[in-house]
């Protein structure tokens, strides 16, 4: 094994081999935590054993030549990278769904109608705001959708304020028919 004492191993082939571990295991850690926070119970676990394995085998390397500040800089470079790669993972994936809670001034007449015939579940509300009556829009979008959702708002009242929210958990009970609220204006699943 002559490669294993060349200068080529110490300085290009076990950092490379140390970063893409790292690559890896911190990759797997965003998508466990992503999985835990959906519920999945039984994904993230399988996930979380993956990780730690590639984790040991990294940290190990690192333990066998803890006079190689090149490993050092792979391991921390990975770590960084990893970060980066798991959240373009999660955007991928877009799993679960989001609350846009939009906040306007002008009439969302149009807007909301546009969002509900696109399949969006809409509920609105008046309320008073610091400069007089305002419209809370409420919609629950699957994160793969939430950009349309966005593009609609967007098209129908540019000037909306709109905040978006994780939602850990969404009730969609089988009867799929819908009621109005006493003012006509929102719209619920029948319970």
């Amino acid at each position: 094994m002559e490669i294993l004492n060349s200068p080529y191993f110490d300085y290009l082939i076990l950092p490379l081999f140390i970063f893409c571990l790292r690559i890896c295991d911190v990759t797997l850690d965003t998508l466990r935590i992503i999985f835990m926070t959906k519920g999945f119970k039984y994904l993230a676990p399988i996930i979380g054993f993956f990780e730690i394995l590639i984790w040991i085998v990294a940290i190990t390397r690192i333990m066998q030549n803890l006079n190689s500040w090149v490993a050092y800089v792979a391991y921390a470079a990975g770590f960084a990278t990893g970060n980066y790669v798991g959240m373009l993972v999660d955007e991928k994936l877009a799993i679960g769904h989001e609350l846009i809670r939009v906040i306007t001034r002008v009439d969302a007449s149009e807007m909301v109608n546009a969002l509900r015939t696109s399949g969006y579940g809409v509920t609105t509300v008046k309320a008073m705001g610091m400069q007089g009556e305002v419209g809370i829009v409420f919609i629950i979008a699957n994160r793969k959708n939430q950009k349309h959702a966005i593009e609609i708002i967007q098209k129908h009242n540019p000037n909306a304020f709109f905040t978006i929210e994780n939602v850990h958990f969404v009730n969609r009970p089988l009867d799929r028919n819908i009621i109005t609220d006493a003012t006509g204006t929102g719209v619920f699943p029948r319970v």
